[in-house]
C-alpha cells in the first residue's frame, strides 16, 4: 500500500513528531510512504527525515516553500492553506497512485483529494480546530477575513473519509466546535501520540542521582506565548524562595553555582518568527527581574540527542501550557523515567497520572512550586522522583509506545479504505441517478415538444379548413 502524508511545515514540534512517527510505523509495516510538505530545513528538523549523509531523505518532498509564512505579519492562515494546496497539487501530479492520504493541521487539501484523487482514502488527523487557535476576530475586517477560512476548515474536514484526534479532550472540543459535522456522524477516533520508548530507555544503566546532586528542572517547549513559559520561571523563583525560607535563610544548600538548583528552558526556536524572538527576550528580562537569571539556562533548537541528554540529566520536567490539546513532552519525560509537573487541564490529564507519574496542578506559581518541592526535597524527594520515574516509564510502554500508536493507526486503515469504497459507490449511484433523471427529463421535454408541435399542426389544419 502506498501512503502519502501532507503536512504544512516539517519542523521540530509535536505535530511534526506525530506525523513522522506515523510515517515510520507505516514504513516498518512494509508500506511505501511519501511525505509532502511546504517547508523542511535540514538544519532544523527531526533526524529521521534525513539520510545517512545528513541530507533530506528521499521520501520527504518539499513543494510550496516559495509561499511566504505571512505578509507583513498578517494572512498566516490564508498562506498556510496556499502552501498546503500547492503541495497537494504536487502530490496529484507526481504520486497519483496513493491508496491512502493522511492530512493533518490544515484540512483544505482534502477538497482537492476528494475530487481529483477519488480512488484514495483520506484520513484527517485533527490536532485541534484551527479556528479556535486563531486570534479572536475583534474587528469586522478580521471577522470578514476569518469567515471563509473557518468555513473551508469545517467543509473540508467533513469531506474526509475518517477523522482522528489526539486526545479525548480534543474529541470533546471537536464535537462542540463542529457540531453540525458531529450530528451528521463525523465522530473522531482518539489516537494518542507516541514516543520511541526504546530510544528513551537506552540509558537505564546510568548512575542514580546522589543526595548532593544538583536539582535540575527542565522545560521543553517552543518559544511561543501559548506555552506559558513564564509560569516555569515564576514557579522556579517561588521554589527557590521557599527553599531558602525553609533553611532560615541559610545559603548552604546553594554554596556553589554547580550545586544550586537550575531551570533549563529548551525547545524549538525559529528566528523567522517574530513571536519566538519576542518570547525569548521577554523570558530573559523576566528572569532578571525575578533575580534568577544566573540559575536559568536557555537552550534553543535542540537536536534529539541533546534533548535526550537533558531529559536523562534532569530531576523533573515542567510542562506549563494550559488546556494543551495533548502534549508530547510529558510522554518524552515519562519515557526517560522522569516525573512531570503539568497543568491540570487538557491532554496532560490523560497522559500524566496524578500522584503516580507526576503532579497535575493549577497553572499558578505556588501550585507548581509545591509540586517541585515534592520531587526535589532531599533524599525523600529524590526517592519519590525515582519511584515516579519507574511508574512513568511503565505507563508509556503500556499506553503510549510507538508500537501502540502504529497498531492503532494501521488498525484504522481497513475501515478507512472500506468507507472510501462505500463513498465511491454512493457517488457512482448518485451519478447514475443524475444521468437517469437527466435522461428522463430530456425525454419528457422531447415528448412535450412533439406534443406541442403536433397540437400546433392540428390547430393550423383546423383553422385552414374551418
Amino acid at each position: 500500500m502506498k501512503v502519502a502524508f501532507i503536512h504544512p511545515d516539517l519542523g521540530i514540534g509535536g505535530a511534526e513528531r506525530l506525523v513522522i512517527d506515523a510515517a515510520l510505523e507505516f514504513m516498518d509495516a512494509g508500506h511505501e510512504v511519501v511525505m509532502y510538505t511546504g517547508y523542511h530545513d535540514v538544519t532544523r528538523c527531526f533526524e529521521e527525515t534525513l539520510d545517512e549523509r545528513g541530507e533530506r531523505a528521499g521520501w520527504v518532498r518539499v513543494h510550496g516553500s516559495w509561499v511566504p509564512r505571512h505578509f507583513f505579519g498578517i494572512f498566516h492562515a490564508l498562506l498556510a492553506n496556499m502552501r498546503c494546496l500547492w503541495a497537494t497539487c504536487a502530490l496529484l501530479l507526481h504520486d497519483p497512485d496513493c491508496q491512502v492520504v493522511v492530512v493533518d493541521q490544515v484540512s483544505s487539501p482534502i477538497v482537492l483529494l476528494r475530487f481529483l484523487m477519488s480512488n484514495a482514502a483520506v484520513l484527517f488527523y485533527c490536532h485541534f480546530p484551527d479556528l479556535l487557535l486563531a486570534t479572536k476576530a475583534s474587528s469586522p475586517l478580521r471577522r470578514l477575513y476569518r469567515a471563509p477560512v473557518n468555513f473551508l476548515e469545517e467543509f473540508s474536514t467533513g469531506l474526509a473519509h475518517g477523522v482522528v484526534v489526539n486526545s479525548r479532550f480534543t474529541a470533546d472540543v471537536f464535537a462542540k466546535t463542529f457540531a453540525s459535522l458531529y450530528r451528521k456522524g463525523t465522530h473522531p477516533a482518539v489516537v494518542y501520540p507516541a514516543v520511541a520508548v526504546a530510544a528513551a530507555t537506552s540509558s537505564r544503566e546510568r548512575q542514580p542521582a546522589t543526595a548532593d546532586a544538583p536539582v535540575v528542572f527542565l522545560s521543553v517547549n517552543r518559544f511561543e506565548r501559548k506555552k506559558n513559559l513564564e509560569l516555569a520561571l515564576r514557579a522556579f523563583a517561588r521554589f527557590l524562595e521557599e527553599r531558602r525560607a525553609a533553611t532560615s535563610g541559610d545559603a548552604s544548600p546553594f554554596e556553589t553555582r554547580a550545586t544550586r538548583p537550575k531551570l533549563i528552558l529548551a525547545g524549538g526556536y525559529d528566528e523567522r518568527l517574530r513571536e519566538c524572538v519576542e518570547v525569548r527576550a521577554f523570558l530573559e528580562a523576566e528572569a532578571r527581574a525575578l533575580g534568577v537569571a544566573g540559575d536559568v539556562e536557555f537552550r534553543v533548537s535542540i537536536a534529539n540527542d541533546e534533548k535526550r541528554a537533558l531529559l536523562e540529566a534532569c530531576t523533573c520536567v515542567l510542562y506549563t501550557p494550559a488546556n494543551e490539546h495533548f502534549g508530547i513532552v510529558p510522554l518524552e519525560a515519562m519515557a526517560a523515567g522522569k516525573p512531570v509537573v503539568a497543568c491540570d487541564s487538557g491532554g496532560p490529564k490523560e497522559s500524566v497520572a496524578h500522584g503516580v507519574t507526576g503532579f497535575l496542578c493549577a497553572p499558578e506559581p505556588a501550585a507548581f512550586a509545591a509540586a517541585m518541592a515534592r520531587v526535589a526535597g532531599g533524599r525523600e524527594g529524590q526517592a519519590a522522583a525515582r519511584r515516579m520515574g519507574v511508574l512513568a516509564r511503565q505507563r508509556v510502554e503500556w499506553k503510549f509506545s510507538r508500537k501502540a500508536f502504529g497498531d492503532r493507526m494501521l488498525g484504522l486503515m481497513p475501515g478507512l479504505i472500506a468507507e472510501a469504497a462505500d463513498a465511491r459507490r454512493r457517488n457512482a449511484r448518485r451519478t447514475e441517478n443524475v444521468v437517469k433523471y437527466s435522461c428522463a427529463v430530456a425525454a419528457a421535454a422531447l415528448v412535450l415538444r412533439a406534443l406541442f408541435s403536433f397540437g400546433a399542426v392540428v390547430c393550423r389544419s383546423y383553422s385552414r379548413y374551418a
